[in-house]
């Protein structure tokens, strides 16, 4: 490479639209107008964390500040890491490009232990040390949060602050202290650490030492007699709070493709093995008219057609049955679904489901966790075998057709007999009928099995965790009795699993193991074809870490624990009676339906349950009677033009943008009938990824009522750069379309220039026979001679091409001059080809 843009090696990666940055509702400032810079990092892939709703609060609530600008990083795939560092280029943010070690501030979200490694990627790809001790006021301030931060210390050696609880109101108070900071001009960063120690669920690192007595236990000696533990940040009133009405449409396909509405924070089930039902408390409501207004305003603004309500225990908002049925209302003649995701057996009643269908039918996951009654009363999972089974055939019974069960094996006091109960319980669900008594299909019941993790601020945080040896023994077994028709049976590899423990319990003298498993080249620990097993092994032989002391070992009940300074609410004397509770299979109520349990979250004033018991709301739409007429269609023929940083967008994302788009531009489309409405938009022969074009064809079929010259102004207005409708007109019938006969391209080099000898050579062969595989796998043959119609050079560096377009047989424009002409793999991706014309 001679030069350091990233544009230069966007052709030469998979997925370049990951690093675009130009999606729809994206926020892009003038950096040089701002006085604060944040960059919003997540340690996992673009799909992955464009989905994360907690990113999205923070982008919204920063960027609404004038004198703030949020831009946000992913850490790159390993391909792009790669070029990254051969070619010198900085990692750098996807709205302006600048930088990542020229922010003020660098926030990472931390919600998985096995991201960690690609948080010291970023860095690393960043230019920026690793330790918080290393890095001076030339260097960003490097903060984090997350759910993983319930236990800081194994990375607390990486970060100046860090934020524990909810970040709405608290990373403004931040921001605010910053810029107060920043402008009495001390340039002390000692100074702003002070600062923020003195907000709620801000934690300073640096502002405690850790000590280790003879048995490897760690304390925390706190240099400042005020600041001696951290509250987690609590936000009382979520119904208040700031919503992200106008979330990022992602490019690609997120793990979350849907607008996510979040109804509720907090649970009080109380289940025991529960992290984020411990550390959320207490339970906060929305008020069904404000989410009813929200889902409204946002479904306008992004085009999704499904909707997702976010919650820890979607069932038991208080208004669930209301609400549903008013977002139904609204929902089915935009054909947006509607789906619950984390929904109790119990609570998932008939009619909850045949709302559901309305539009169609979403899934859903039962998680009983345990097979048994005994141990879901240890864990207690307050669930019944006749519940489960009850809302599976109530599922069965209106049309569903697959199942997701999901459990937890090596749970506190476990025994053979609970995974008998297990399989039973499956076999049992397995042999449920549809309503026209036909057995289940293939994979109707999808079981997922997992290896318990104890975490910390949980009663279980004392509980050992099942050694490989056992984790593997134990899904060999359940492997094999399920291994029956109708079910499908997966499960987490319990050495991830182990590495994630590892990092759930463990302290600070993690931090070290941390660098060697990323030198040893470990990342994406979390994806299955990513995760080395032998380099971590590796590591922890080098580091000298004793796995087991954080992992298989039991804990006293009375030893320090590592997060003790970190208080997250629920008290240590509830934890340790709950534990002391599970041991003896005694559950504990629902404090919404009964008495207070005393966790030590509430104070009744400024922090208690908010919960709505009446749900007043705009009445619902009755149902439309049926239409007498149906309406009249008419298919129109739009050209659209796909160029510049759109290039990079594959047919499929292009698809999904389109249709969003057309969403967006309330044009009423035409739908398919069945199980799955489908809109009836179609696509001429796709581009591949990197390919421009001057005019593409695409047809849409609309209500007779829309005129053919609104559509393109309509479109534009809600299209991504690069996306452009350039005209429409009413669809030729069939008899009337002309078969493509040639394609022209115009194809110029990044660097170098065409050898024309090269030309001459195959303009004077007879036959020129090129080889790949179709579609199917089937290698086939291909004479360019007779597919190449024309080939002329507009200058040494650029030519213009013309290929035959035959079914079955068509060449890539990039394909032919590649071979022609001999040109690298690499040269040629970075080529500029752009398609401008049809004959």
């Amino acid at each position: 490479m001679n030069n350091n843009r990233i544009e230069d090696i966007l052709p030469l990666v998979e997925r370049p639209s990951r690093y675009l940055g130009s999606e729809v509702n994206s926020v892009h400032k003038d950096l040089t107008r701002v006085k604060l810079k944040i960059a919003l990092a997540f340690p996992d892939l673009y799909e992955i964390g464009t989905s994360h709703f907690g990113l999205q609060i923070l982008y919204h609530i920063l960027n609404r500040q004038p004198h703030i600008a949020a831009e946000r990083i992913f850490a790159p795939a390993p391909d792009m890491a790669a070029l990254l560092k051969s070619s010198g280029i900085p990692l750098q943010t996807l709205e302006s490009g600048r930088p990542l070690s020229r922010f003020d501030i660098i926030g990472f979200s931390l919600l998985y232990e096995l991201n960690y490694t690609n948080m010291l990627a970023i860095l690393d790809l960043a230019g920026i040390p690793f330790n918080a001790d290393q890095r001076d006021l030339s260097y960003p301030i490097i903060i984090a949060g997350g759910p993983s931060m319930a236990n800081p210390e194994p990375v607390a050696d990486f970060f100046d602050a860090i934020l524990v609880g909810d970040g709405e109101e608290a990373v403004l108070e931040m921001a605010d202290a910053w810029l107060l900071w920043k402008r009495d001009g001390s340039g002390d960063k000692q100074t702003l650490l002070k600062i923020w120690s003195a907000i709620e669920g801000v934690y300073i690192p640096s502002f405690f030492s850790p000590i280790f007595d003879t048995s490897g236990f760690q304390t925390l000696k706190a240099r400042f007699p005020d600041y001696t533990n951290v509250r987690r940040a609590i936000l009382s009133d979520l119904d208040a709070a700031a919503f992200p009405q106008k979330p990022i449409l992602p490019f690609g396909r997120p793990v979350h493709d849907r607008l996510r509405l979040e109804i509720s924070r907090g649970c009080t089930r109380g289940c025991r093995f529960c992290q984020a039902g411990m550390i959320y408390r207490p339970v906060r409501e929305r008020k069904t008219d404000t989410l009813v207004a929200l889902s409204e305003a946002s479904l306008a603004a992004t085009g999704y057609e499904d909707l997702s309500l976010l919650s820890l225990s979607t069932g038991d908002y208080s208004g669930i049955q209301a609400l549903l049925q008013h977002l139904m209302d609204r929902c089915e003649q935009n054909r947006t679904a509607v789906s619950l995701p984390s929904i109790r057996a119990g609570t998932l009643t008939p009619e909850l489901m045949k709302l559901i269908k309305r539009v169609r039918k979403t899934g859903f996951t039962i998680a009983p966790e345990a097979g048994s009654q005994r141990l879901r009363d240890v864990i207690n999972k307050n669930l019944s075998n006749d519940e489960i089974i009850r809302t599976v055939k109530d599922a069965f019974g209106l049309g569903w057709r697959v199942i997701k069960l999901y459990f937890m094996i090596g749970l506190p006091t476990e025994t053979p007999g609970d995974l008998r109960e297990l399989v039973e319980l499956v076999k049992e669900l397995r042999l449920i009928k549809s309503p026209t008594g036909a057995k289940l299909r293939k994979g109707a019941i999808n079981v997922s099995i997992t290896t318990f993790i104890p975490k910390p601020h949980t009663p279980f945080q004392w509980a050992p965790q099942l050694s490989l040896a056992e984790s593997n023994e134990k899904i060999r077994l359940l492997k094999d009795q399920l291994h029956l028709t109708g079910i499908h049976f997966k499960w987490q590899n319990p050495e991830v699993s182990l590495i994630e423990g590892l990092w759930s319990r463990g302290d600070r003298r993690l931090s070290r193991l941390l660098t060697a498993a990323y030198q040893q080249g470990c990342r994406f620990d979390g994806w299955s074809d990513q995760f080395q097993f032998h380099s971590w092994q590796k590591a922890v032989e080098d580091t000298r870490v004793d796995t087991d002391f954080y992992t298989t070992r039991s804990r006293d009940i009375d030893e320090p624990l590592p997060w003790d300074h970190v208080d997250c609410g629920a008290s240590k004397e509830y934890l340790k009676a709950e534990w002391q509770k599970a041991l003896a299979a005694e559950s504990t109520p629902d404090c919404r339906k009964g008495a207070c349990n005393s966790c030590g979250v509430c104070d009744f004033d400024r922090v208690a349950p908010v919960v709505f018991t009446t749900c007043p709301t705009t009445p619902a739409q009755p149902d439309p009677p049926p239409p007498t007429d149906r309406p009249e269609y008419q298919t129109f023929q739009l050209t659209y033009a796909k160029k510049g940083p759109a290039r990079y967008f594959g047919h499929l994302e292009m698809v999904n943008i389109f249709l969003r788009a057309i969403r967006r531009a309330n044009l009423p489309l035409k739908y398919s009938q069945g199980f799955h409405p489908m809109p009836k938009v179609s696509f001429e022969d796709p581009l591949p990824i990197g390919l421009e074009s001057l005019a593409e064809i695409m047809s849409i079929t609309v209500q007779a009522s829309v005129k053919p010259d609104e559509i393109p102004t309509a479109l534009n207005s809600h299209l991504p750069e690069g996306l452009e409708v350039l005209g429409c007109r009413p669809a030729p019938v069939k008899a009337d379309r002309v078969a493509i006969l040639s394609i022209t391209y115009q194809l110029t080099l990044k660097e170098g220039s065409f050898n024309r000898a090269k030309l001459k050579y195959f303009d004077e062969k007879s036959e020129a026979i090129l080889e790949r595989l179709n579609r199917k796998g089937k290698r086939i043959q291909i004479d360019l001679k007779k597919t190449v119609v024309t080939i002329a050079f507009l200058s040494d560096d650029k030519l213009q091409l013309t290929l035959k377009s035959e079914p079955g047989k068509t060449i890539r424009p990039l394909e032919a001059v590649s071979e022609i002409f001999t040109i690298t793999p690499e040269t040629i991706k970075q080529a500029r080809c752009v398609k401008v014309g049809t004959n």
